[in-house]
């Protein structure tokens, strides 16, 4: 591999500012660990999930900071480290340093890791000087699942950069599960959720019910009640506490989460953003 398939695929992007160009940057880090991820094998024991997995396979039109996952069944005694070297030599074999320290707790079923690219304003010839104050480099977190809430559908899908290479992810209608998981139990504001949300909604996504209960159930308000009770997960149940957690946010927080990952000539839309305006497209579900 050359450094200098990774400086075109950067001008690919046509980015319009510095943060642009970091912003390409690592997506294309985040495909280069995807790559090391399929080449060890990993995608045989779990499936690649979140944001970042809507970004890169969907076209979700916004960046993404970290790479999120889901084992196909519990393992308690996952660990990131037969991953992590690979990824390290993946990203030499392009001229970049990576950085790989695997930061998992013993007794917590999210297992992360984190990759340091420490080359990104030294080896790169990119569009806009970086000056000492600009970042010079990114970091990518990865997350996975030990302890996955049964019912998730999965797939493959082909993604061709670096070079082709296929990845297992969640189905859509189990991807909009988990959204709606996090919009529902998260507990404090994070407005990509909500940008996520609507290009689910506008492109009238299915939802797996089945996971969406079963995630319910094992975390949130709603952990260990559901089983048993009369509470049925359905539509009617998901617009009715949308639409109470619609009243209890702060927009103009979460529109701050958003900006610095979508493209200047959408910032004006997050004007719109208020309990009303996603009142609307809760009633599109």
């Amino acid at each position: 591999m050359d450094i200098r398939i990774i400086e075109e695929r950067i001008r690919t992007y046509n980015p319009q500012s510095k943060r642009d160009e970091l912003n390409a940057f690592k997506e294309i880090a985040q495909e280069i660990t995807l790559l090391a991820l399929s080449r060890s094998e990993f995608f045989k024991h779990g499936a690649f999930q979140g944001g970042t997995a809507l970004r890169i396979l969907y076209g979700l039109p916004r960046f993404s900071e970290d790479l999120d996952f889901i084992l196909f069944n519990p393992t308690s005694n996952f660990l990131w480290h037969p991953f992590l070297n690979e990824i390290k030599l993946e990203f030499e074999s392009f001229g970049l340093t990576a950085e790989v320290k695997d930061r998992s707790e013993a007794n917590t079923a999210v297992k992360k890791a984190f990759l340091k690219e420490t080359s990104f304003g030294k080896v790169l010839q990119l569009s806009y000087a970086r000056d000492r104050a600009d970042a010079q480099n990114i970091q990518i977190k990865l997350e996975v699942d030990t302890n996955p809430p049964l019912g998730s559908a999965f797939e493959a899908k082909l993604i061709d950069f670096p070079t082709p290479f296929s990845a297992v992810l969640q189905t859509p209608s189990s991807l909009f599960a988990g959204k709606l998981h996090a919009l529902l139990c998260r507990d404090y504001v994070k407005g990509r959720d909500w940008y996520d949300f609507i290009w689910y909604v506008t492109r009238k996504t299915e939802i797996n019910f089945t996971f969406l209960s079963n995630a319910l159930d094992q975390q949130g308000p709603w952990k260990g009640k559901l089983s048993g009770t009369k509470i049925l997960i359905d539509m009617p149940w998901i617009v009715q506490e949308l639409e109470k957690k619609v009243l209890t946010i702060d927009w103009k927080l979460a529109t701050k989460d958003v900006e610095n990952f979508i493209k200047p000539r959408e910032l004006q839309s997050l004007d719109l953003w208020n309990a009303a305006f996603f009142s609307h497209f809760i009633h599109k579900l």
